[in-house]
């Protein structure tokens, strides 16, 4: 009689492959994820010393972009440091609960990441709108508040993922043919019923996705209208190009996000495999290493601040000699 002991249903570690179909050229793909990485750390620690020390920053928009640079970083670090161990030293074994708390992390801190880009379009919409009563609106601790619950909001709703994933039955194997630990790629190694995993994660996606794209719709509907309104062109513009960094960042975050969810669901099998992975490790990736990039190049503020540091830096260099 045979018999499945208790091993292989629920393996104590799995096999991230990485890139499948691409495992010849890994060493080449780890470079532009290695310097987009550096991009990211560099850019977003940067962000958030100039937000804390910098007084002319301290005001409801940059604490909005400090909130996303602290959810770039973690999102970033959950996957890309594994990734690059995979790419250059096949270091592919992963705990199973190492796997659960990757995660989680994942996908609470992407849950984040929309919820701060929404946040941030609510800003936009205030001081656009209601300019003299911005300050009075968007206070400190509405600010915590906001922050806190759209950080609760991801963790509670992404908690489930474990849950549901712990207690499938896992006898297919234990390589998952990615570079992270995503739920429907695990979930895809067991032999029980996972359609309550995949039926949760579309309405997690519809909860947090769906919620704050309508959000961020309606705000810029409003924001739109109002500008539109207004008598001067130079003011049509100045109010514009408050917006100009956030919209950069929303396409940066939604474009990878839509491509990978509507491949998967309509793609079929045009689309590769290799792809899929790609795509999705652009998506961990690309919001955490041009947000701190566009928000220097397209904000006055930052960007006087940065010169101003630099200078002085220079002007120090230049004494000490």
């Amino acid at each position: 009689m045979l018999t499945l002991n208790k091993t292989e249903l629920n393996p104590t570690s799995f096999i991230l492959n990485g890139v499948p179909g691409l495992e010849d050229i890994h060493i080449w793909i780890s470079f532009p994820f290695c310097s987009m990485y550096v991009v990211a750390v560099v850019g977003n620690c940067g962000l958030l010393y100039l937000i804390r020390y910098e007084e002319s920053l301290h005001k409801p928009m940059y604490y909005f972009l400090a909130m996303l640079s602290l959810t770039d970083l973690v999102m970033c670090s959950s996957t890309i440091p594994k990734a690059l161990c995979i790419f250059w030293f096949h270091f592919k074994k992963i705990s199973f609960d190492e796997c659960l708390v990757q995660m989680f992390f994942i996908h609470t801190f992407t849950g984040m990441e929309s919820g701060v880009l929404m946040l941030m379009a609510l800003d936009r919409y205030v001081a656009i709108c209601y300019p003299l009563r911005y300050s009075t609106i968007l206070t400190n601790p509405v600010i915590a508040k906001v922050g806190l619950v759209t950080f609760l909001r991801g963790v509670l709703l992404i908690i489930p993922f474990t849950f549901l994933t712990k207690r499938l039955p896992y006898c297919r194997g234990n390589i998952i043919y990615h570079t992270y630990c995503d739920h429907m790629s695990v979930a895809k190694l067991s032999c029980g019923n996972i359609k309550v995993n995949a039926i949760y994660g579309l309405m997690v996606a519809l909860l947090i996705g769906g919620f704050d794209i309508l959000c961020i719709t309606i705000s810029y509907s409003m924001i739109l209208r109002a500008v539109v309104s207004l008598s001067s062109a130079d003011a049509r513009q100045k109010a514009f190009s408050t917006c100009t960094a956030h919209i950069c960042a929303i396409v940066f975050s939604y474009s990878p996000a839509f491509f990978s969810f509507f491949s998967h669901r309509f793609g079929g099998h045009t689309v590769p495999p290799s792809c899929h992975i790609i795509v999705a490790n652009v998506y961990l990736l690309l919001p955490p290493t041009m947000n701190p990039v566009v928000y220097g190049v397209k904000t006055k503020q930052i960007r006087d601040c940065v010169i101003r540091i630099l200078s002085h830096s220079k002007d120090t260099k230049s004494h000490s000699i």
